[in-house]
């Protein structure tokens, strides 16, 4: 039986174990997955799964959503119509085409909606006389929100992930991406703009022995850097947040929302609503420093009226307790 959805959401600050495990489905069948090179990283987060593609916390990801729930998004996005909900769906196990994943992949790129892939727009006749037009309708999967939180994710990818030979290779516009192992090598990724996927493999099914950062990647680091020559973009190429993602500074320690005294922070997404309420026990805040760090802020303002004290101690109150920052849409 699939596991039954959890409760609590799943962020990419949400915490997992990568250690060997052996997964129970189907009542007594098992499956025990490896990571690449056996190794094992302990406690990491989401956003760490997924940039360095350890299968054991995906499973465990997986897991909690319920297997036969991923299988169900996997056969919406064009994928094999014969993927089950085992935990091996979570890794690819299942066969699928370089178009089949394209299609896929058009969810993410296209806010949501995927596009059947296609070679014709439109026949014309030796006059200039249009002979027959060709309408593909897209097909919602994803909301919009969901979506620009993969793309993020698949940004770190590139950025400080198993894909960051793009970025040594030359291809500096913004992208998100992910590279794929099993007996042949695979990288897909996008832009604003492009999206290509490269396979690599035997058409026996022999291992090629090359994972896909070393074998695909770089063949789709060329053709993006050559498309996007002769193509060059018009517009923004950072792909814009849309309402209902939160933006919010978190403690690298402890990976929880950070508090003034955190010094190490990085920024990360969520869902609206998402947003853990705990706040970072590592370097809390007592509420002598909260009240007089809001008197100093008074002070720093004085001669605008005494409200500002009590403004600026509510803005700090606001930050400890569940106030989030509000972030420009259009930033990367």
């Amino acid at each position: 039986m699939t596991p039954a959805p959890a409760t609590a959401p799943i962020t990419p600050i949400t915490t997992l174990v990568d250690e060997p495990t052996t997964f129970v489905y189907d009542g007594d069948r098992t499956y025990e997955p490896n990571n690449y090179k056996q190794e094992y990283r302990g406690s990491v987060t989401v956003r760490q799964a997924l940039q360095h593609s350890l299968n054991v916390p995906t499973i465990r990801v997986a897991e909690r959503i319920g297997y036969d729930r991923v299988a169900s998004l996997a056969r919406r996005a064009g994928l094999n119509a014969k993927i089950k909900g085992y935990p091996s769906v979570a890794l690819g196990a299942f066969e699928v085409t370089p178009l089949e994943m394209a299609g896929a992949y058009t969810v993410f790129a296209n806010e949501g909606k995927r596009m059947e892939p296609h070679a014709l727009l439109r026949v014309v006749a030796a006059d200039g006389s249009l002979a027959k037009a060709y309408q593909y309708q897209p097909e919602e999967v994803l909301s919009p929100q969901v979506t620009y939180m993969m793309t993020n994710l698949m940004q770190g990818v590139i950025n400080s992930g198993t894909g960051v030979r793009v970025r040594a290779l030359g291809f500096d516009l913004p992208a998100a991406g992910k590279t794929g192992t099993s007996r042949d090598g695979w990288f897909a990724g996008y832009t604003k703009d492009f999206l290509a996927i490269a396979w690599v493999g035997f058409d026996d099914n022999r291992d090629l022995n090359l994972e896909g950062a070393r074998s695909a990647l770089p063949i789709w680091t060329d053709f993006m850097m050559k498309a996007t020559t002769l193509y060059p973009p018009h517009e923004s190429t950072y792909f814009s947040a849309p309402s209902g993602i939160e933006f919010v500074d978190v403690d690298r320690e402890s990976n929880l929302p950070a508090t003034p005294n955190c010094v190490d922070t990085y920024e990360e997404i969520f869902l609206e609503g998402t947003v853990p309420p705990e706040f970072c026990p590592i370097h809390s805040v007592t509420i002598s420093e909260t009240i007089q760090n809001g008197v100093e802020s008074g002070i720093a303002t004085a001669g605008k009226g005494v409200g500002n004290v009590f403004k600026g101690i509510g803005k700090i109150f606001g930050g400890i307790f569940g106030g989030e920052k509000s972030k420009d849409d259009t930033k990367p």
